[in-house]
């Protein structure tokens, strides 16, 4: 994760994850094996459009580009709020092509909220 301030604040998936629940964001929001994007624990089936990415971390391995990894902050239309996490390069969490075109279709609104 890129942090030109403080290098050593925040740069692991884990630390992110760890203040997110903090914060309450402990649910995920995850597209199953017919394409459909979920949050935890619900049976609400989401478009892109219900959806907006609040904040965007990307974390890459030191050593092994198997380790990078995405996590988004996500809000729903009715102000739930998640992550979706992705690991990416050689291999993602989601085959085929649908999981991408399904974040590329979220609009994006960066919160300030979660700069830390």
């Amino acid at each position: 994760m890129e942090n030109p301030e403080n290098i050593d604040q925040m740069t692991t998936l884990s630390q992110v994850m760890k203040t997110l629940s903090e914060r309450g964001i402990q649910r995920e929001f995850r597209m199953n094996e017919s394409c459909e994007m979920k949050f935890e624990n619900s049976e609400k089936i989401y478009t892109p459009s219900e959806l907006t990415i609040l904040k965007t971390y990307r974390f890459e391995g030191d050593s092994n580009p198997d380790d990078n990894a995405v996590l988004y902050v996500v809000k729903d239309n009715a102000g739930n709020r998640g992550m979706i996490i992705d690991s990416y390069g050689a291999d993602s969490n989601y085959p085929g092509d649908k999981f991408d075109e399904f974040l590329r279709d979220i609009p994006i609104h960066e919160s300030d909220e979660f700069n830390f």
